[in-house]
């Protein structure tokens, strides 16, 4: 009796396994609200082993990395002091992404008054209009969310 009930429940936690599901990848959004090298490195060394792992198993995953309030520096080409490792990472890892929040840069040119597109981002960033909302809607969406 056991035995057939795991047979017949082998296929629903297939089923139920995201990246399994219609080869669904793995989604990881990660954060970075605080102006700190560290806590940035902390979240490219995040994502690096993510990306390593998923894909030793042969899995597909997407990474973005949100960066807002403060942590909006990190991507700042004028400012970042990972830009060298944000540059390695972007073009050895295409499954990762970048996505800087829009009001957090206009906050930041009007207190150096600059206009928004002064502000200097990492080319690969996509600048998003909320980087919170941004959170929200990937969380929404089934992403798993994480602040290092």
């Amino acid at each position: 009796m056991q035995r057939r009930w795991f047979l017949m429940a082998l296929p629903l936690a297939l089923l139920a396994t995201p990246a399994l599901a219609g080869g669904k990848p793995h989604q990881l959004a990660l954060q970075i609200s605080d102006d700190s090298p560290d806590k940035m490195t902390a979240v490219l060394n995040v994502a690096a082993n993510v990306a390593r792992y998923y894909g030793q198993k042969g899995e597909e995953v997407e990474l973005r990395i949100v960066a807002f309030n403060a942590g909006l520096n990190m991507l700042r080409t004028d400012r970042s002091p990972v830009l060298a490792r944000l540059k390695s990472m972007s073009e050895s890892l295409p499954e990762l992404s970048f996505e800087a929040c829009a009001n957090t840069r206009e906050n930041m040119a009007k207190k150096e008054g600059k206009k928004p597109e002064e502000i200097p981002l990492f080319a690969s960033a996509k600048v998003v209009p909320s980087g919170v909302i941004q959170l929200i809607e990937l969380n929404e969406q089934g992403w798993t969310i994480l602040r290092p």
